[in-house]
């Protein structure tokens, strides 16, 4: 009988040729396959967070930057008037005045003429001139004085349009008055081709005659655009500016 060595025993060190070779190669390409498709998960994720920052913080400080040089221009035009410049508050080159709404605790909003996103992007309100005309209120005659706003990003200024309550104040601010409202109907959600809720006598409000009125509409759900959110006031009363621009006790 031979006498077997060690290295007789030894098993042979596999070759390129042997079946196990392509089984580890075909796991590398798997796992660099699986890694690649990791990162570039991450890096899917982390572009959509720096787009929402950007959508919904970034264009909210762009807009309020822009909302206030434009309201401190209008501030500044009413402030060096003089008693023969005219009424002055239907001039919509900066903005004819500004919305109070305690509720939504936002300050105070300027309203702008248009609802293009080119009017809104800078973070104001604007009033309706398509489809429906509003009736700005400074005319004295009876109509809807209609409003949009963003929700979300670009100053969301009715963001909080949804913790407006029935009685709650709406006070718009001109030049030579204070026009207060109060909220009397409220339409959570409706489609956003119904205009029926712009008319001058916005009968979905429970209204049948003409009257002074003012309606906020926005976007709704929050971060959608699918549906529109409906606030109805009626005016109450209108205070005249002092010389301090006190504002009436709906605001204070």
């Amino acid at each position: 009988m031979g006498v077997t060595t060690d290295q007789d025993e030894q098993t042979e060190v596999p070759g390129s040729d042997s079946p196990s070779m392509p089984r580890r190669r075909g796991r590398g390409r798997i796992a660099t396959a699986v890694s690649v498709f990791g990162e570039l998960l991450i890096t899917a994720g982390l572009v959509l967070g720096l787009f929402v920052v950007y959508s919904l913080w970034w264009t909210n400080v762009l807009a309020d930057r822009k909302a206030d040089r434009q309201g401190a221009q209008v501030r500044h035009h009413w402030a060096s008037a003089t008693p023969d410049s005219g009424p002055g508050a239907l001039d919509t080159g900066d903005g004819i005045g500004f919305l109070h709404v305690p509720a939504m605790g936002n300050g105070d909003v300027l309203v702008e003429k248009g609802t293009s996103t080119d009017v809104l992007n800078d973070g104001v309100a604007g009033y309706y001139t398509d489809p429906v005309k509003a009736t700005l209120p400074m005319t004295g005659k009876t109509g809807n004085f209609a409003l949009a706003a963003h929700r979300d990003g670009h100053g969301a200024k009715f963001h909080n349009i949804d913790k407006l309550q029935m009685g709650d104040p709406i006070v718009f601010e001109t030049r030579d008055n204070w026009y207060v409202y109060k909220v009397f109907a409220i339409l959570p959600q409706t489609s956003k081709y119904n205009v029926d809720v712009l008319t001058s006598v916005p009968k979905q409000a429970g209204v049948r005659k003409r009257g002074h009125y003012i309606t906020l509409t926005t976007c709704t759900p929050v971060f959608t655009s699918e549906y529109r959110y409906i606030v109805w006031g009626e005016l109450v009363r209108v205070d005249k500016v002092d010389s301090k621009r006190t504002p009436p006790k709906e605001l204070t």
